[in-house]
């Protein structure tokens, strides 16, 4: 396994749509060393979620995952996922402010507008198909890096551009109400 760098906001990569991979490409060792490589480039930079795009490979892959992330010590629990061409539906018309950061936006937050419901159809890395709803703070995980394979940044989707902030304001001037409000919406829906 190796990490990758990551790409940062301005590089083009991250502007293009991210191509579908078929199911012996998946399968091929190549693919399978890649996607390892994703994960540990997640886990070592402490993302909730990595896009393929994001390390300048630009096929439909991400991987999520949340455990004791200390980037996001709010976020309910997500084992490790990957979506391989996901596509996603919002179930019903519910949505939710969702504070949001990204690896190739260093330093960065903003509030962003998710569907707090979301039918998930993808494959896995193995090939198996994945047909889930998921709800809160997980569906908007899973938003957010759909959004990187389609050449999308959570800065395009920001509602206000005064919500936007540095970590460190963040944490000091709107962190709490922003705990409290999601705390509210996972005991409500679920992650």
């Amino acid at each position: 396994m190796a990490i990758r760098k990551i790409a940062q906001l301005g590089h083009p990569v991250l502007r293009q749509r991210a191509r579908e991979v078929d199911r012996d490409e998946l399968a091929s060792a190549a693919t399978q060393r890649f996607i390892d490589d994703l994960i540990e480039t997640m886990r070592d930079a402490s993302g909730a979620g990595l896009a393929a795009i994001q390390v300048y490979e630009p096929v439909r892959i991400c991987a999520i995952e949340v455990g004791d992330n200390p980037r996001y010590p709010y976020k309910p629990r997500i084992p490790l996922t990957v979506l391989v061409n996901p596509v996603l539906t919002p179930v019903g018309d519910e949505r939710f402010d969702n504070y949001e950061g990204c690896l190739s936006v260093p330093n960065l937050r903003g509030v962003v507008s998710r569907a707090t419901h979301l039918h998930v159809r993808a494959w896995d890395r193995d090939g198996n198909e994945i047909d889930e709803i998921v709800h809160g703070l997980k569906a908007g995980t899973y938003q957010h890096e759909v959004d990187h394979l389609d050449g999308v940044l959570f800065v395009d989707r920001v509602t206000d551009p005064r919500t936007l902030t540095t970590w460190t304001e963040f944490d000091r001037h709107h962190k709490d109400a922003f705990v409290a409000r999601i705390t509210e919406l996972v005991a409500r829906v679920g992650s």
